[in-house]
């Protein structure tokens, strides 16, 4: 019984191999460790290339393909720019005080478009050429609007890192 479940096992291994499948990083094999450059944000959000920033990081910290480390140790270096941020009204609420029918945005969505490149150090080709990232979110109108598209925002960038992530690591 132990030998049939043995050549089960092997015959399942050798059939999974022959198939393509990878088990692991699909990351070039030389590339161990990935910097992430200051982010430039040519938005009126404030503090976007802060929040892409940290949002990168923790993804990349997550993802496991890549080590992050500094740029004079890592192997290549991230390079992004927050280059748009659209919000759009989703749903409205009426406000209706006496006979006023006040219309006032309920939901929004908050679209952030980044561009990203990776370079390694001391090549002039990219190893990820420039490509454009998007992260959308959704948020509702609360006591605090300002802190609610904050929130949003932030959620928006981290949804654009995962993109990224994505990029830098099956792109290659």
């Amino acid at each position: 019984m132990k030998k049939i479940f043995l050549l089960a096992a092997a015959v399942c291994a050798l059939f999974i191999s022959g198939c393509g499948y990878r088990v692991g990083s699909l990351m070039h094999p030389q590339i161990k460790s990935i910097a992430i450059a200051p982010v430039s944000n040519d938005t009126m959000l404030y503090n976007a290339s802060a929040q892409m920033r940290g949002a990168l990081a923790e993804c990349f910290q997550t993802d496991g393909s890549l080590k992050v480390a500094g740029e004079g140790t890592a192997d290549c270096i991230l390079y992004a720019k927050v280059t748009n941020a659209v919000f759009h009204q989703i749903t409205w609420e009426n406000n209706a005080n006496d006979d006023d029918d006040e219309f006032i945005p309920d939901q929004w969505q908050v679209t952030v478009t980044a561009k990203i490149t990776v370079m390694i150090p001391g090549r002039a080709d990219p190893l990820v050429r420039e490509t454009t990232v998007n992260g959308m979110t959704r948020f509702v109108t609360g006591a605090d609007l300002e802190n609610s598209r904050h929130q949003a925002v932030k959620q928006a960038c981290f949804q654009a890192a995962k993109a990224a992530v994505i990029q830098v690591t099956e792109r290659w």
